[in-house]
């Protein structure tokens, strides 16, 4: 199997740096690529790092996920709280394990963001690190593919 980690990212992550920056920070999407690039090459990973603002398009990359990765670390966005399409294609590519990942503390926020439809079919879930999070995510993939 590759060493490629998908890095998915849902919709309006692409405004990160500019979009309430008091929750999400100052880093951009582009700089949190950089940092993943970073500390895959450190673990021994390629990182393929994508975002789209449509459903169907995350569904079609984790199903390509199946064939081409060993793991997925995936900040659904608003998605995480809705859409049983990415649940279930989480569940279709077992045994390929996902992690699901969240910049702020999504437990801390509107209640609305505190029922995940997606962290039942994931491997684990890492929120409230700020970009970090998506790093401990490279990392906890790593432990669990090797």
């Amino acid at each position: 199997m590759s060493k490629t980690i998908f890095v998915l990212n849902g919709p309006n992550l692409n405004m990160l740096g500019k979009r309430e920056p008091g929750i999400y920070g100052g880093k951009t999407l582009a700089d949190i690529e950089a940092d993943c690039k970073v500390a895959g090459a450190e673990l021994g990973l390629t990182i393929d790092f994508r975002q789209s603002n449509h459903e169907g398009i995350l569904v079609d990359w984790l199903h390509e996920a199946a064939d081409k990765a060993l793991g997925v670390a995936f900040n659904a966005g608003a998605y995480t709280h809705t859409s049983v399409a990415l649940h279930d294609a989480i569940r279709a590519i077992s045994p390929i394990p996902v992690i699901e990942v969240h910049i702020s503390n999504v437990h801390a926020r509107e209640e609305f963001r505190h029922k995940s439809m997606i962290a039942p079919a994931c491997k684990g879930v890492i929120c409230g690190f700020g970009p970090q999070s998506y790093i401990l995510a490279l990392q906890a993939l790593k432990t669990i593919t090797q």
